[in-house]
């Protein structure tokens, strides 16, 4: 299984509201219940909105973390930021963002190929469809802008499921 940490700069990777990210931040300093506490949070992450200061630790290490975690928080939202507690993935989710990870070159794809793609109305089509939609070009070629098009979230899939022939594929909404 992936590390944790790492698993949480993935998946921050493949968040659209993430354009920056710090590791181990800074150095938390406080007292808490008359003694010094310190603690060095995992990330800060950067993008559209209020910055975010996570926090990585496995399920199984969740409740020993607690304590350190509710005065963290509670230090980091008076800076008028956001906290997040992250625990890993399901394995399903983990798989396919490290699988979609690999299309996320964007210079790699034929921007021809990438525009006719998003032009074409694929909402609701199945993934073995849409990849034989183009004839112009060879399905493999299909196959992987339509799988860079799911990492830039242009597509939407189901990420809790395999990713598969009969994965269906849905125009993201955009506000």
């Amino acid at each position: 299984m992936l590390d944790e940490a790492l698993a949480r700069l993935l998946f921050a990777d493949f968040d659209l509201d993430v354009n920056h990210i710090v590791a181990q931040p800074f150095l938390l300093s406080a007292e808490v219940d008359d003694r010094p506490r310190k603690h060095i949070p995992d990330y800060m992450l950067f993008g559209s909105g209020l910055p975010t200061v996570v926090d990585v630790k496995p399920q199984s290490r969740l409740a020993r973390a607690q304590f350190t975690f509710g005065w963290t928080r509670e230090l980091v939202e008076q800076r008028g930021w956001r906290y997040q507690v992250w625990t890993e993935p399901t394995d399903t989710e983990l798989a396919n963002v490290r699988f979609l990870a690999g299309f996320r070159r964007y210079q790699l794809f034929d921007p021809q190929l990438l525009e006719q793609v998003r032009a074409a109305d694929l909402d609701g089509v199945a993934f073995a469809e849409a990849c034989r939609s183009f004839p112009d070009f060879s399905v493999p070629l299909v196959r992987s802008a339509l799988l860079h098009l799911f990492w830039t979230q242009y597509f939407t899939v189901d990420l809790a499921r395999p990713l598969q022939s009969s994965t269906v594929l849905w125009k993201r909404n955009c506000v």
